[in-house]
This record gives C-alpha cells, sequence and structure tokens, in this order.
C-alpha cells in the first residue's frame, strides 16, 4: 500500500475513532454490575474529570493525521508509524460497542490498542514533532493508563486479586512501562504528559477516601515522568 493510501486510511480512522462516543452513544466506565463482585468505586480509577483529555487526544490526532495527508502524504518518515496507528484506531472505534458488554473482551482490545499505539510511538520520524510524535504520544500514554485501569478492574471485579491489591499493582506496571516508554522516546513529552494526567486524576480520586497507599505510589509515578520531562528538556 503505498504512503499517500496510509495517510488518507489514517485521517478516516482518525476521524471514525472520535465519532464513535456519537455513534455508539458513549462510554460512561464499566457498570458495578458487569462483574461478579460489583466495582462501585475502584481505586485504580481515575476522577472523573480526568477523561476529558480525550477530547485534546481525538482533536490532536484529526488534526495531525490531516496535516500528514496535507504535507506529507509521501513523506518517508512518516510512514512507518501509519500501520501501527491504524490498526490502533480501527481497534479502537470498535471498543465502546464492546466495552458496554464484555468488559473482558474489552480489556483484551485496549491492551491491544495500547501495544499498536506504541509501535506507532516508536516508529515516529523525528521531524513534525507537533504533528506527528506528540499526538501519538498523548494517545499512547493514555491508553497505557487506561490499559492498567481496565486490568485492574477486571482483576478485582473477578476477584482475582482484591480491589486495592489490583490498584497498586496495576499503578506499578503502568508506572514501570510509562517509564521504559519514556526513556525511548524521551523528548516526546506528550505520552509522559497523559500518563502523569491519569495519575493525578487517580490521586484525586483516592485522596479523600484516605487511600494513601494509591495516592503515594501515584505521586511517586508522576513525579518520576515529571522529572524526566524537565530533564529531557534542560538537555536540549
Amino acid at each position: 500500500m503505498s504512503n499517500r493510501s496510509l495517510a488518507i486510511l489514517v485521517l478516516l480512522a482518525a476521524i471514525a475513532f472520535a465519532a464513535s462516543p456519537v455513534i455508539f452513544s458513549g462510554f460512561a466506565g464499566y457498570e458495578p454490575d458487569q462483574f461478579p463482585i460489583p466495582q462501585q468505586d475502584p481505586p485504580v480509577q481515575p476522577a472523573g474529570w480526568a477523561f476529558s483529555i480525550w477530547g485534546v487526544i481525538y482533536a490532536w490526532l484529526i488534526g495531525g493525521a490531516g496535516y500528514g495527508l496535507w504535507k506529507r502524504a509521501g513523506a518517508p518518515d512518516w510512514r512507518p508509524m501509519r500501520p501501527w496507528l491504524l490498526a490502533s484506531l480501527g481497534v479502537g472505534f470498535f471498543w465502546i460497542p464492546v466495552a458496554n458488554r464484555m468488559p473482558g473482551l474489552a480489556t483484551l482490545m485496549i491492551l491491544a490498542m495500547l501495544v499498536t499505539a506504541l509501535m506507532a510511538l516508536l516508529r515516529c520520524g523525528r521531524d513534525d514533532p507537533w504533528l506527528q510524535a506528540r499526538p501519538v504520544g498523548l494517545y499512547a500514554g493514555w491508553l497505557t493508563a487506561a490499559s492498567g485501569v481496565s486490568v485492574g478492574i477486571w482483576l478485582g471485579g473477578h476477584g482475582w486479586l482484591s480491589e486495592q491489591v489490583a490498584a497498586v499493582l496495576c499503578l506499578l506496571a503502568v508506572c514501570a512501562i510509562a517509564l521504559t516508554v519514556q526513556g525511548l522516546r524521551p523528548r516526546e513529552w506528550g505520552y509522559p504528559a497523559a500518563v502523569i494526567w491519569a495519575l493525578l486524576g487517580v490521586i484525586a480520586a483516592n485522596g479523600g477516601a484516605g487511600n494513601w497507599i494509591v495516592v503515594i505510589l501515584a505521586g511517586v509515578g508522576a513525579a518520576a515522568l515529571a522529572g524526566r520531562i524537565w530533564t529531557s528538556r534542560s538537555s536540549v
């Protein structure tokens, strides 16, 4: 497939992905009764306001894909990431209707979205960072956190682990993955910024409940990612 054809498909996929909440009536989180053990307020889940980042992600992905088609349709450094981003957005288009009915399958799907988004990020070129790597990074960063949330809720909801242990283990995994990916692309701050935003949401959701283990863990992770952003920017 030609580079231009991929650019067209990525733009169409980004638009369809952004339209999916309207097409499929949105997603307000897993319902407690979707699990054998109802998940009323799982500690791994960020505060509701944190999910507003999706508006920025949708707009930036569409803007980046549009620019890529308009100005960089044949650019060699845009091609490597396009098939992976297309795959991630393609799965993502169908995620909401699945999540509303089958959270287990939705968890597998969001993991697939994450893996392909990370592959796209790691293959982004060094040119046009504001319109190539950073929107993809913001998307991949939020998926990193969202995958941890989905896995944590599933583990707690099926009794594999308590809600608290699932939250701690999944937050550790999210932070470890985020720091590893950040180390591979240290100057692309969009990725860690999205993870930090999610961790701040977790802090807000757990602070009022006095769940200090989760608050401290999320805070340390956010501080480590922020510190690396500062270090990488100051070394440019």
